[in-house]
């Protein structure tokens, strides 16, 4: 929204308009170097830190790379200095209307793509460190979100054991679009292998590899977030110059990517109690999706693979007599019996459980795919996110459902630039009418606690907002 109500407001007027508390699903903090750099040189030793240190200055001198204006300067510098300072922030969140936050990294969006064995082992380990140390004694209002790598089942269960058992930390976010170069390169010329990458999903074609890290989060009451946009080399979001080119629809084209994967794969199936968050893209890519899956279902299920798709049940009688009937010299009855099977995508004579896409889905009839979603499934909203009540708006989505839409302030971030105004956007949904007073206290308030609360029942234990929480859980 364009802030065409704002007259003067802040979002400590809107919260209290509310009769619920406003819980930030994706606020964000900007990370010190320096200060990253003393915690990779404690947890993983001096060399290992100057190896970083290096392979940050050679990502920023980068050919190709532009300057990319992330943390607010000018009138905006003392919201800079909020996302920097924890404490600073705290401090602030009556300002901006909301009472708890779940706080994300900025560098940690560019930690989650890091490749290099040596490094992504420390790396990670110190991040969630530091996150620890930076936000002791503030968890009544603010929580930090660990990292957790992904190129390896392993390592990511072994870090999600040690961020919670260890540094009592209780939300996390994960690299969804893992990179790999191809192999023949790799084997033939490693030096080129770095400009062949693409990314794989670790929700879908990946067997049950990656199960052990879907059970272990089921088992320490976490839920997965994406935060990956698709941008880069082998993207269509890839131009060298053009920054807003690259971000339009970025985070929505990453976001749709893991949740496909977790439908299409068959994760949400296997783990029905497991839910996830996807940030940032807000709910049109959603509802997309989620509309989509009801057509490709109707007109692919495999009783209509059956019925409409199967080459065997091709009736060539039929297709003899048209073509007597409206051939030509080329397209004649003779030509078509000899050689029935066209197009050529249809020669390839299999089993329709063969070409079954869903079967991995658990997709019996189409109410599975709202269950699916309902269940399981959180959508990341920014305030100024004129779409946002689509989410809420049962006239477009099958079966009526309302996506569980939850509000990511991005504080922090270049497209906030006044941290106490997020709430006056949001608020804008419903003064428009686009939004009733309920939808928006399930977007700011009962979704996110649904989704996090949800996965552990103590999630809000000791916060400011234990009490609504254990209401909007048990109501």
């Amino acid at each position: 929204m364009t802030g065409h109500h704002d007259s003067g407001m802040t979002g400590a007027d809107i919260r209290a308009k509310l009769n619920h508390p406003v819980v930030d699903a994706d606020g964000h903090m900007i990370e010190c170097t320096f200060a990253i750099l003393d915690f990779v040189k404690q947890v993983g030793g001096a060399d290992i830190a100057r190896k970083y240190e290096t392979s940050l200055n050679e990502e920023n001198t980068a050919r190709g790379r532009r300057a990319v204006w992330v943390g607010n300067s000018g009138p905006a510098s003392i919201d800079r200095a909020t996302a920097m300072l924890p404490r600073l922030y705290y401090e602030r969140l009556d300002e901006a209307g909301i009472d708890f936050g779940l706080v994300y990294g900025t560098q940690a969006l560019t930690v989650l793509r890091i490749g290099d064995d040596e490094l992504r082992a420390v790396v990670y380990r110190s991040m969630n460190t530091m996150y620890a140390d930076m936000f002791s004694g503030l968890s009544d209002r603010l929580t930090p979100v660990a990292l957790i790598p992904m190129h390896t089942p392993g390592e990511a269960v072994a870090e999600l054991d040690y961020i919670v058992k260890e540094l009592g930390l209780k939300a996390i976010v994960m690299n969804t679009q893992i990179p790999r170069p191809v192999q023949e390169v790799v084997d033939e010329a490693p030096h080129l292998a770095q400009y062949t990458m693409a990314p794989f999903s670790p929700a879908i074609d990946q067997g049950d590899a990656y199960d052990p890290v879907w059970a272990k989060c089921v088992e320490l009451g976490v839920a997965p977030t994406c935060h990956n946009s698709s941008r880069g080399r082998g993207t269509l979001h890839n131009s060298p110059t053009n920054y807003v080119f690259n971000s339009l629809g970025s985070f929505g084209q990453g976001s749709e990517y893991f949740c496909r994967a977790l439908f299409m794969g068959g994760v949400a199936h296997r783990f029905p109690t497991l839910k996830y968050a996807f940030l940032e893209g807000g709910p049109s890519w959603a509802s997309q999706l989620y509309n989509n899956l009801f057509e490709y279902w109707e007109k692919r299920n495999l009783e209509a693979l059956k019925k409409n798709l199967d080459p065997a049940q091709l009736n060539v009688d039929l297709l003899v007599e048209k073509f007597e009937k409206y051939g030509n010299e080329y397209l004649t009855p003779e030509r078509i019996r000899a050689d029935p099977d066209h197009p050529a995508s249809t020669r390839l004579k299999v089993p329709p459980e063969e070409v079954n896409d869903f079967a991995q889905t658990g997709v019996t009839k189409p109410e599975d795919i709202r269950d699916i979603f309902e269940r399981n499934f959180y959508f990341g909203c920014e305030a100024d996110d004129s779409l946002n009540g689509l989410a809420f708006d049962t006239r477009y989505n099958h079966l009526g459902l309302k996506l569980n839409a939850i509000l990511g302030s991005d504080i922090g971030h270049w497209d906030v630039p006044d941290m106490t105004k997020v709430m006056v956007e949001a608020y804008e949904m419903v003064e428009d009418g686009i939004m009733t007073e309920d939808d928006f206290s399930e977007f700011t308030f009962g979704n996110v606690v649904g989704l996090h609360g949800g996965m552990n029942p103590d999630f809000f234990k000791g916060t400011v907002v234990e009490d609504a929480a254990n209401k909007s859980m048990n109501k």
